[in-house]
């Protein structure tokens, strides 16, 4: 099967050696997503506005593909302080309808850029 990079001008580059989502077939497979503002580079500060970033890019990622945030099938959300569950949480219900995507959400030590979240996800059309 084949793989298409997929990038958009309305989320940030990659930041290493990785591809910012992978196409293929009727699969979209989007790496994680931190809270950088691709056309500033600004990171915010509060955690629920740093979700909505977080969110707003793996939703451009996911429309460039031709997929919507109604096709997503998991979602792994990392944080980097597990008290911001349930800010995240009330952020996270004003982008996905039911039935909600499986989700894993876990704590970690750190993020890149010293953010508080990162979100990945996995799509499937049809």
């Amino acid at each position: 099967m084949s793989k298409e990079v997929i990038s958009s001008v309305n989320a940030p580059k990659a930041i290493g050696p990785y591809s910012s989502a992978i196409k293929s077939g009727n699969m979209l497979f989007v790496s994680g997503q931190i809270p950088v503002n691709p056309a500033t580079g600004e990171i915010p500060q509060d955690i629920a506005a740093q979700a909505h970033q977080s969110l707003r890019n793996l939703k451009a990622l996911v429309e460039e593909a031709g997929f919507s945030l109604s096709d997503v099938v998991k979602t792994t959300v990392f944080l980097a302080d597990i008290n911001d569950f349930a800010a995240i949480n009330e952020v996270y219900a004003t982008y996905f309808e039911q039935p909600f995507p499986t989700r894993s959400c876990v704590a970690v030590k750190d993020l890149p850029k010293a953010v508080g979240i990162e979100i990945e996800c996995i799509c499937i059309k049809g």
